[in-house]
């Protein structure tokens, strides 16, 4: 039975609708932020295909309703398929989230994605990938995986690396939550427009008959908004968090903060210490590494070195800290969880070094993605 509901096909979770020219696919699981089953994750790959191949479509956009574009992944829905059944149900889930991002990264036709809303973990690795990522005064982004023992993943080792200096490895490290304004400035998103223009920019590009890139962006910029970029928001911040994220290790990081708080007692760095000490510490170094890792990696590699790590994560390979951290954050919800090892120092080298290496099992194939021509690095490294 709980097998079976990780798998379930609720009808209209996602919607596709649109005319001959202009496809929407929009998700449709508001009371559930918009986070993604492995039923919505294949429909989206088989519709996206069929309209990739139609002549007749030249641009697709993606959107969620309700308050959130896609907090991420149906975490507790593959939690409950692999305590009862296998952890590869889970990897099979993660696969799939993949080659959903991997489409929409290679995508032979423009994608525009509305981003009015949270946008967390699975649901970045899919909006941030598209041509076009739009963003407004409602949007939340984060990437809070350290806190439930997993890491920054669906591609987060490529787009967090190429924002500028270290402000990727701050935005995995610690969880921290940026507005719309601050993902166009860093350079997460495309564009800023106010919300209440959203349906209007759907009408105008409602009338695109062409795949110019060029003339859905002059559409789009009709609707672009000054952003007000708080003085005190994060990326105002960059000098700092370069001088402490630039660190190599996580324990160097965390070091450099303290020594911060020391002469500056404000409140995000002591929000990042905080984040960072309650947190995974296994979590942390993988993410850490990830990140440093993809700023020297394409897309493609990026993606297959995740995957790796996640089968690592979910079948337990070193230790059990996913599985205890949704338990502790997500299920019982004591918020308590009993990290093992319990402090940065006790993860060593050879421990981190297993998440990397290949997967030791027999009917584990490794992640294979289709070849593609259509991949544009729409991110260089900043540093």
């Amino acid at each position: 039975m709980a097998i079976r509901h990780c798998f379930d096909k609720d009808v209209d979770q996602v919607l596709f609708e649109g005319n001959s020219c202009v496809k929407k696919v929009i998700l449709n699981r508001p009371h559930k932020l918009n986070s993604l089953t492995y039923h919505m994750t294949c429909q989206m790959i088989k519709e996206l295909k069929a309209y990739e191949v139609d002549p007749k479509v030249k641009i697709v956009i993606l959107k969620g309703n309700g308050k959130a574009f896609c907090a991420g992944g149906d975490v507790l829905a593959s939690y409950t398929c692999m305590v009862a059944g296998h952890w590869s149900y889970g990897t099979n889930f993660y696969k799939k989230q993949i080659m959903l991002d991997y489409l929409v990264a290679t995508y032979g036709k423009p994608v525009v994605a509305i981003i009015d809303g949270i946008v967390m973990g699975g649901g970045a690795g899919l909006s941030l990938q598209g041509t076009f990522r739009i963003v407004t005064e409602n949007t939340v982004f984060a990437m809070p995986e350290t806190a439930i023992g997993h890491f920054t993943d669906v591609g987060s080792s490529y787009f967090l690396s190429r924002l500028p200096g270290f402000f990727g490895e701050y935005l995995g490290l610690t969880g921290a939550k940026i507005r719309g304004a601050e993902m166009v400035e860093c350079g997460l998103a495309t564009h800023f427009m106010l919300a209440k223009h959203v349906r209007l920019l759907e009408t105008a590009l409602d009338e695109v008959t062409s795949t110019d890139t060029k003339t859905i962006s002059e559409i789009i910029s009709k609707f672009m908004h000054k952003p007000n970029v708080k003085q005190h928001g994060a990326f105002s911040r960059l000098e700092i968090i370069n001088k402490c994220f630039s660190r190599t290790t996580v324990e160097e990081i965390l070091s450099s903060l303290e020594s911060e708080a020391e002469t500056k007692s404000e409140k995000w760095i002591l929000d990042a210490i905080n984040w960072m000490k309650s947190a995974c510490p296994t979590s942390l170094k993988i993410s850490l590494r990830s990140i440093r890792e993809g700023r020297k990696q394409g897309l493609e590699r990026c993606l297959i070195q995740e995957c790796t790590i996640v089968c690592h994560i979910l079948r337990r390979t070193v230790s059990n800290d996913f599985y205890e951290g949704i338990r502790a954050i997500l299920l019982d919800k004591d918020k308590n969880p009993k990290w093992e090892p319990s402090k940065l120092e006790l993860v060593t080298d050879e421990m981190l070094g297993r998440y990397f290496s290949r997967v030791d099992e027999d009917d584990m194939e490794p992640l294979q993605l289709p070849t593609r021509s259509n991949l544009v690095d729409t991110m260089r490294p900043k540093l």
